[in-house]
């Protein structure tokens, strides 16, 4: 909910586009079990006649946050359509986006929203409870891309410590 909201005043600002990673991670607040309740009861609506016409029941994170996004936003007017093709959201961070500085909008984050001893569930665990298949694949990648990304860290600080005794001795 409150990381949709952000993610939905992002793009009214025409940024050129926001690009959304981990969405596995992202909290809702309330009990899991209660999330989970409110998830079953949603996959319980379909169209009587032919439940291929819709409502689709996305089971991906990434695209439980897309569809809770769309709802915020006038995606049938061409303003809207253009919005959300703007977005793009991921499971774990894919490799155009893991050499990119990434950012947090601070606005969004649990310690800030939430009371603190107020329960939450994360996206990913539900996602999982429902039908999601890929927590295990994305959660092995994900520790792949750490791993390499430690490594590339380690060898920036060193370079950087020799460009600083270079500076200094200079």
């Amino acid at each position: 909910g409150i990381n949709a909201e952000y993610g939905k005043q992002w793009y009214q600002r025409r940024v050129r586009g926001v690009v959304v990673v981990r969405c596995e991670l992202l909290n809702v607040s309330g009990s899991f079990y209660r999330n989970k309740l409110k998830y079953f009861a949603f996959l319980r609506k379909r169209m009587n006649t032919n439940p291929a016409h819709g409502p689709f029941h996305f089971r991906a994170p990434s695209k439980i946050l897309w569809r809770t996004i769309r709802g915020m936003i006038p995606h049938k007017t061409t303003r809207g359509m253009e919005a959300l093709n703007r977005l793009k959201v991921f499971e774990g961070v894919p490799p155009p986006y893991d050499k990119t500085k990434r950012m947090v909008v601070p606005g969004a984050l649990r310690v800030l929203r939430l009371k603190p001893g107020r329960k939450y569930a994360s996206i990913g665990r539900i996602s999982r409870e429902v039908g999601w298949k890929y927590g295990d694949v994305v959660e092995k990648l994900e520790t792949k891309r750490k791993e390499k990304s430690a490594t590339y860290f380690q060898a920036k600080k060193k370079i950087n410590a020799l460009r600083a005794k270079a500076a200094a001795s200079a």
